[in-house]
């Protein structure tokens, strides 16, 4: 297999908008973005960046319409009552994690803020075989006769079980039947150290600790992403 076609240059962009109304900012949207670069791959390219493209417009779509309607309810409201009225937020970033041995990994945290003490921030993410542009579940990296979802759950519960052992606690008290109950297996992303899982905001942990990442050991996984391309 030729490895000039399993790998990327990546340049980063930043789109920004402010959303109007009544000639009074209402909300504002940032979006922080990866171009995909990959000479000797075209198809892969395409492909990867048109996914990613997709993403961005589906978002954009959602804050445009949905989410200004509701920027511009909060606006009227505080108008009418003569309360102070914060723009609304919007923020989508990816943050590259993984780029070489032929694989891509990247997670999205999309963040907003709609009033309130503070805002919310949910995270996707995304793997890709850069040789042919594929998406990669989470069970390709095991055998098939394993039980890749236990094998996972019992290494989160152990870090879990260290974690807790300190005077400020960061989980809460039932947060080993969270951690089974909530384990997602579209939440992953490659790094150098490991396969990371993690969890949204709420679903293990308190706001304070935000979003929870396990790394889970390639050694432990039993592969290696120098294992394909």
């Amino acid at each position: 297999m030729n490895r000039d076609n399993c790998k990327t240059n990546i340049s980063m962009r930043k789109y920004k908008h402010t959303f109007k109304f009544d000639n009074i900012d209402v909300l504002n949207l940032t979006i922080i973005y990866p171009t995909i670069h990959m000479a000797n791959n075209q198809i892969s390219e395409a492909i990867i960046n048109n996914q990613i493209n997709m993403q961005i417009s589906d978002y954009y779509m959602y804050v445009s319409i949905k989410l200004y309607d509701l920027a511009v309810e909060t606006y009227k409201d505080s108008l009418a009552n003569n309360f102070p009225f914060h723009p609304y937020e919007a923020y989508m970033e990816y943050k590259i994690t993984y780029n070489q041995d032929g694989f891509l990994s990247l997670y999205i945290d999309k963040y907003e803020y709609t009033g309130g003490a503070h805002g919310n921030t949910v995270r996707s993410s995304d793997t890709w075989e850069l040789c042919n542009g594929a998406h990669i579940p989470l069970y390709c990296y095991f055998k098939p006769e394993a039980n890749y979802k236990e094998l996972l759950i019992e290494e989160i519960i152990r870090q879990a079980d260290e974690n807790m052992d300190t005077d400020t606690p960061p989980y809460f008290e039932d947060y080993r039947k969270l951690i089974v109950e909530n384990f997602n297996p579209l939440s992953y992303y490659l790094t150098p150290e490991g396969l990371s899982i993690y969890y949204q905001q709420y679903e293990i942990a308190p706001y304070a600790t935000g979003i929870v990442v396990f790394t889970i050991p390639y050694s432990i996984v039993e592969w290696h992403p120098e294992c394909l391309c």
